[in-house]
C-alpha cells in the first residue's frame, strides 16, 4: 500500500506543479482563453495566489518524504489540496459550468483525500 500512496501522491504533486505554474506565469486572459472561465468571477490576483497553493502543496507532498525532514506535512499538503479541489468543484458547480468541467477537480479531490488518509492513519512515515 506504501507504493500505492506514493504513485498517487506523486501523480497528484505533478497535476498540481502543472497546474499551479501555468497559473503562475499566465494572465487571467491567457488562462480564461486556455478554458478558465472562473478568472471572471475572481479578483486578478485569485489565479496567481491558487496556482501557488497548488505548486506548494505539490511540494509538500514529495519533498518531506523524500528528505525525511517533518514528513507530517504530506498529509497535511494532501489535506491542503483536497480543500482546494473542493472549492474549485463548488465553484464550477455554482457557475453551472458543464459536468466534464468539474471532474478533474472531483478526481484530484479524491486522490488527495486518499493520500491524507493513508498517510495520516495506516501508512504514516
Amino acid at each position: 500500500m506504501n507504493i500505492v500512496l506514493w504513485i498517487a501522491a506523486s501523480l497528484l504533486a505533478i497535476a498540481m506543479l502543472g497546474a499551479g505554474l501555468m497559473k503562475l506565469v499566465r494572465r487571467p486572459e491567457q488562462l480564461k482563453a486556455a478554458g478558465m472561465g472562473w478568472v471572471d468571477h475572481f479578483p486578478p490576483a485569485m489565479p496567481k495566489i491558487v496556482g501557488l497553493l497548488e505548486v506548494l502543496g505539490a511540494i509538500g507532498l514529495i519533498v518531506p518524504a523524500l528528505t525525511g525532514i517533518a514528513p507530517i506535512l504530506v498529509p497535511l499538503a494532501a489535506s491542503g489540496i483536497a480543500i482546494l479541489m473542493i472549492g474549485a468543484l463548488i465553484t464550477h458547480l455554482r457557475l453551472h459550468d458543464p459536468f466534464k468541467d468539474a471532474v478533474p477537480s472531483l478526481v484530484l479531490a479524491l486522490l488527495a483525500i486518499f493520500v491524507a488518509w493513508g498517510r495520516f492513519g495506516p501508512y504514516a512515515f
